[in-house]
């Protein structure tokens, strides 16, 4: 495993032909280049108004003394829609971000000569003061992430606009009396300066860029996209780099954990090295497998597990409704096998909910469960410290024990009983046990009140089954099923109205979840989350 704390964070996405940004970061060219179009429109259409308006004002009319003004509106109108339509087509070119990046790169050289004859065709010389293109020149490579030297080559072009537009307007007569040749390059001095300084902003976002790519690269994995998130986290889609293997890395903060400082750091990292080590010897085919873990220089917990296909519990539920009691006594009987091999090594999960129990294909089998999160258990040994901080209440509040909201030191296996009873509840009634306003609200229901009996609520389930999950809810302890082990085979004797067979299991993901639908939305469920 990977455990040294010195090890650096790091993933990769892929890079882009030039080997200097991430796939990832130059696919996103396409939105920057649309938000560069659409506010270079805005900011013609505001002048185009304010010009307009305050002509109108005055009594002024430029367009009769100026020769090139006459077509002024006429020309601003043309820019914002050739500015829509880049806005629009990069957004549809995602796929070819460099071509999307060339083709911003020649709008803004376009946008550059639109300035210059509006603001230098004109008489008398107009080219005093800071020129508008210095803003399109600093505004672009602010946004795109185009290579500092297109760039320069770009912004040079788009400030040389102005005195060859001057330069012909002379020619035509237009700009008389021509100033001298020190007056002409005073005025140009400005915008060419800032087409030099335009190379900083460029580099800025550039070099985010490579941090970008420098900041995906963890040991031998190679991340490719987010796939899920929550509290205790963000797990993303990776790659190994030698092997063919999928994987799912999970990052969490050490303050995510309660951490808040460098001392609690080094001992969320020690506690964490240790509890991980014990959750990877872990070998039940229903626990998650725990491919590496290790602690960036950062302080940065990370875990690389095996990548499922399948639905959560939690999102089961929420789209199918509750399940029929047979199905739910298949999958609870898997659960427990998991945890019954944890209990035994003197691991207590301490997590068990809903979304952390996953159904998936495992090989030509389906509706196998797995349990997750396995990364963080504590050690039910008075000797060994849990994995979050001394301050800190570990769990979700629908699915904790009555012990651990009253402040038990020690919580032991029992408390993985009694959120299990909670998972039950919830697959057999499509609500939680309790429901409340607020998280302390639940918390204390859970501490204070007894559940509503399933009877009161569903379909009947079976007296026996129902006895059982009321019975994994008491409040004492000593009252639930005293381990897992034991669970499962009093769930294996409860009596049902129809089994769940594995022709039903497979005709429901046929209907539900087909492989063949997975494959063609190019990505399913596959968070280990």
């Amino acid at each position: 495993m990977s455990t040294d704390p010195a090890v650096r964070l790091r993933f990769d996405s892929g890079t882009t032909a030039t080997g200097s940004l991430p796939t990832d970061f130059m696919e996103d060219a396409g939105r920057r280049v649309s938000i560069a179009a659409l506010a270079t429109a805005a900011v013609w259409l505001i002048v185009a108004v304010m010009a307009n308006a305050t002509a109108a004002k005055v009594g002024y009319d430029p367009r009769i003394q100026y020769a090139w003004s006459r077509f002024g509106n006429e020309l601003t109108a043309t820019v914002i829609a050739l500015s829509l339509a880049l806005a629009y087509g990069a957004r549809k070119l995602y796929d070819r971000p460099h071509l999307v990046l060339r083709l911003g790169l020649a709008y803004e050289v376009v946008c550059a000569i639109a300035v210059a004859l509006i603001s230098q065709w004109n008489p008398p010389f107009q080219g005093r003061g800071i020129s508008w293109n210095a803003v399109v020149i600093m505004l672009f490579p602010a946004i795109v992430p185009a290579r500092p030297v297109a760039v320069l080559i770009t912004s040079v072009l788009a400030a040389t606009a102005e005195p060859v537009v001057y330069y012909f307007a002379v020619r035509a007569g237009l700009a008389s009396p021509p100033l001298p040749t020190f007056m002409v390059v005073w005025a140009f001095l400005p915008t060419y300066i800032c087409a030099g300084l335009a190379v900083i902003p460029a580099s800025i976002v550039r070099n985010l860029g490579r941090a970008v790519h420098q900041a995906r690269e963890l040991g031998n994995y190679r991340l490719e996209e987010r796939v899920g998130g929550g509290g205790m986290g963000e797990v993303y889609r990776a790659s190994h780099r030698l092997l063919a293997r999928p994987a799912a890395v999970k990052l969490i903060s050490p303050t995510q954990l309660g951490a808040r400082d460098q001392n609690g750091q080094q001992l969320l990292s020690e506690r964490f090295r240790r509890e991980a080590s014990a959750a990877a010897s872990l070998r039940s085919p229903h626990t998650i497998e725990l491919y590496d873990f290790g602690v960036a220089a950062d302080g940065t917990l990370y875990f690389a597990m095996e990548l499922l296909d399948g639905i959560d519990l939690q999102k089961l539920v929420d789209e199918h409704g509750p399940i029929p009691p047979a199905r739910a006594v298949h999958l609870l009987r898997q659960a427990c096998l998991s945890l019954g091999e944890a209990h035994r090594r003197g691991l207590v999960h301490r997590d068990i909910k809903p979304s952390n129990l996953m159904i998936c294909r495992m090989g030509t089998e389906v509706d196998y469960l797995k349990i997750l999160d396995f990364g963080l258990v504590k050690k039910q040994a008075p000797t060994d410290a849990q994995l979050t901080a001394p301050d800190m209440t570990a769990g979700t509040p629908a699915y904790m024990p009555p012990e651990a909201i009253d402040g038990v030191a020690l919580l032991d296996h029992r408390a993985d009983i009694y959120a299990l009873g909670c998972v039950a509840y919830w697959l057999l009634t499509g609500r939680p046990v309790f429901q409340g306003s607020s998280a302390l609200s639940i918390l204390v229901k859970h501490g204070r009140e007894q559940p509503t009996p399933l009877s009161n609520t569903v379909e009947p389930v079976g007296p026996d089954l129902e006895r059982l999950v009321m019975r994994c809810l008491e409040k004492d302890p000593n009252d639930r099923p005293q381990d897992a082990l034991t669970l499962e085979k009093e769930l294996a004797a409860c009596t049902v109205t129809a089994a769940w067979t594995p022709d039903e299991a497979v005709a429901w993901w046929a209907i539900h979840r087909p492989e063949a639908a997975s494959e063609a939305a190019g990505e399913p469920d596959r968070a280990s989350r």
